[in-house]
């Protein structure tokens, strides 16, 4: 059996939170195996303490900034460390050749995780999984999944993991609210427009809760979300605090254990928030709830099913799948989860 494992999860935060429900899956069955993750630097936090991830490797690269001695350094590391396996989350050059180079005997990648396009870089393993399924009738945990189900050729479902560290921080943030009997956290911001509920919608759920619940509200985000999120607050009447840069990712994941609601659009916190069971309602455009619903029994995913959706556009002239989720129906959903 493979004891020492490579993992390459060179994708975004909620896709690296939702790789680590396969590598809950190969623990429950392989305990034994030491798992180590190549991450980008922006998402270590999910996976650094993380208690399905023994080791991990950041891959700090920028094409204009680094150089080939430095990819040299990583393959002369990756090929000390003796992996006898490695599985691809993604079907990306950098990683395919950083492996072969490394000469890991046993390299495997899905036929197809993103998109059904045709790539060459599968050349580049010894194994390709099969995909069959339609991807956006899937949960991307559950295709993470299926590519280690085929290949160790085991059974089961696993949920995504992520770590628990100190509450400090969340606890000095929340300090900052006002004392209310519910706290209410927001993202407002998605990483393209198509997945940005529009600042009028937002504020008009805002005030209808004010006058519904006392309640407390605060946004988190990204740090180039915090100028975006004081409009927002700005529309919504003031007296919400913006949190947007001031969290780490397990600082945000221990905010969300401790708020009574999370009112969110598509990204990767939707995921985080997840992880804590905490009750919350995402707001989704472009993107399809089948394949991105957020893996937690408390949440609930709103979408207008426009027949456009999902697509892959990042602006559109007229963005239906986003205006036709209206306010109402968000209050709707925190009524339906309060009870």
């Amino acid at each position: 059996m493979f004891k020492n494992i490579l993992i390459n999860a060179l994708v975004n935060l909620g896709d690296v939170v939702l790789t680590t429900s396969a590598l809950a899956l190969i623990k429950k069955n392989f305990p034994e195996t030491k798992i180590t993750m190549l991450v980008k630097p922006v998402v270590k936090d999910a996976v650094i303490d993380n208690p399905v991830v023994d080791d991990v490797i950041v891959l700090d690269y920028k094409a204009k900034e680094n150089s080939f001695n430095k990819m040299r350094r990583l393959v002369k590391n990756i090929r000390q460390r003796n992996f006898d396996l490695a599985i691809s989350f993604d079907r990306k050059l950098r990683p395919a050749l950083i492996t072969f180079f490394a000469g890991i005997p046993r390299r495997v990648c899905p036929s197809k995780v993103f998109d059904d396009n045709k790539s060459r870089v599968t050349m580049l393993y010894t194994d390709v999984i099969e995909i069959s399924h339609d991807l956006n009738k899937t949960l991307q945990a559950e295709t993470y999944q299926e590519i280690v189900r085929k290949f160790f050729n085991i059974e089961g479902h696993a949920e995504p993991v992520f770590p628990k560290k100190s509450s400090l921080v969340a606890d000095k943030l929340l300090s900052r609210l006002p004392d209310a009997k519910f706290k209410i956290a927001l993202c407002v911001k998605g990483t393209f427009p198509l997945k940005t509920w529009s600042k009028e919608y937002f504020a008009e759920v805002v005030k209808k809760l004010r006058q519904t619940y006392d309640a407390a509200f605060f946004i988190v985000g990204a740090p180039n979300d915090k100028a975006y999120a004081d409009e927002v607050i700005a529309e919504m009447g003031g007296d919400v605090e913006n949190f947007c840069g001031e969290t780490s990712l397990t600082d945000l994941a221990e905010l969300f254990r401790r708020v009574n609601l999370f009112i969110t659009v598509d990204t990767g916190a939707t995921h985080i928030a997840a992880t804590t069971g905490v009750k919350m309602v995402t707001i989704y455009g472009c993107t399809s709830p089948d394949r991105w619903h957020p893996i937690n029994k408390n949440a609930i995913a709103l979408t207008s099913r426009e027949p456009c959706c999902p697509c892959t556009k990042k602006i559109c002239d007229n963005p239906a799948c986003l205006q036709n989720v209206k306010p109402a129906q968000v209050l709707n959903a925190i009524r339906d989860l309060k009870n």
